[in-house]
C-alpha cells in the first residue's frame, strides 16, 4: 500500500513513518512533486487536516493523509491552538513560539496543557479522522535537544522529563501524534 503524508516536515515524516507497518509505503509531498503551500485556512484543528487530505486528493488524486497538531494551553484559552506553527509570526519559528508562549505564560499559575492532533485519511473515496489527545504541562523554560516545536517545553502528565528530552520511541508510544497514528495504524490493518 502506498500512501502520501501531506508534509513537508522532515521530523514528522521520520516519527510517523517509524510507526507505520513494513508494507506501507509513505510519500511526502516532495515525492509527489507538489510545491505549493496546501491551504490551512480552518477555525480548527480537525478541519485544516481535512481541508489538506482533500486538497491531496482533489489535485493529485492519490490516497493521502494529513495532520494537524496544535497545542492547547488552558490558561491561554486554547491558544496558541489552530496558530501553534506560527503563534509568533509567519516565520514559523519555534524558539520564537516558544519565547512567546513563555511570555504569555508568566505569571500564571495554571500551566495545564494538551497537545492535540486530527489525522485525516483519504482512502478509497472515503474521509476517516483520528484524533490523538497528550495531556500534560509547560515548563517554565526549556529543556532538552531533541525533538521539535514546544517539546523542549512539554511535559507529558505522570512523566518528569520534557518531550525534548526523552526518545523518539517513547513520545511515540505517550504522545498526541503517536496516539493518532496507532489509530490510523488499526485502521488500515
Amino acid at each position: 500500500m502506498q500512501l502520501v503524508f501531506a508534509t513537508n516536515n522532515l521530523n514528522k515524516l521520520k516519527e510517523v513513518q517509524s510507526m507505520l507497518p513494513t508494507h506501507i509505503k509513505l510519500l511526502s509531498l516532495s515525492d509527489i512533486a507538489c510545491v505549493e503551500d496546501i491551504p490551512e485556512t480552518q477555525p480548527t484543528i480537525e478541519g485544516n487536516a481535512i481541508q489538506k487530505a482533500e486538497y491531496l486528493k482533489k489535485h493529485y488524486g492519490y490516497d493521502c493523509f494529513a495532520d494537524d497538531t496544535g497545542l492547547e494551553v488552558e490558561a491561554l484559552h486554547g491558544e496558541p491552538g489552530v496558530f501553534s506553527a506560527r503563534y509568533a509570526g509567519p516565520q514559523r519559528n519555534a524558539d520564537d513560539n516558544n519565547h512567546k508562549l513563555l511570555t504569555e505564560l508568566k505569571n500564571k499559575p495554571n500551566r495545564s496543557a494538551q497537545f492535540k492532533t486530527v489525522i485525516a485519511l483519504h482512502l478509497n473515496g472515503e474521509l476517516h479522522t483520528f484524533t490523538g489527545i497528550c495531556k500534560g504541562s509547560i515548563k517554565n523554560k526549556a529543556h532538552g535537544e531533541g525533538g521539535f516545536g514546544y517539546d523542549p517545553l512539554f511535559k507529558a502528565e505522570g512523566f518528569d522529563k520534557t518531550f525534548a528530552e526523552i526518545s523518539l520511541e517513547e513520545k511515540n508510544r505517550i504522545g498526541h501524534r503517536g496516539k493518532a497514528v496507532a489509530q490510523l495504524v488499526d485502521f488500515l490493518k
